[in-house]
């Protein structure tokens, strides 16, 4: 994958992180728990495009 695909990518992720937190209504610990989630995505899904993940 090239290297601005995957910053444009990265940006886009958190833009959207970002605009859901800021906009959408919903309880903080809710929002704690999907941050977690997408960051943790985020790390393994780098970790397999790099191909240190199996």
């Amino acid at each position: 994958m090239p290297f601005i695909n995957l910053i444009i990518l990265l940006i886009v992720v958190g833009v959207i992180l970002y605009l859901i937190n800021n906009y959408l209504p919903m309880d903080g610990k809710i929002k704690s728990i999907l941050n977690i989630v997408v960051v943790i995505a985020v790390i393994l899904w780098l970790l397999r495009s790099f191909g240190m993940l199996g």
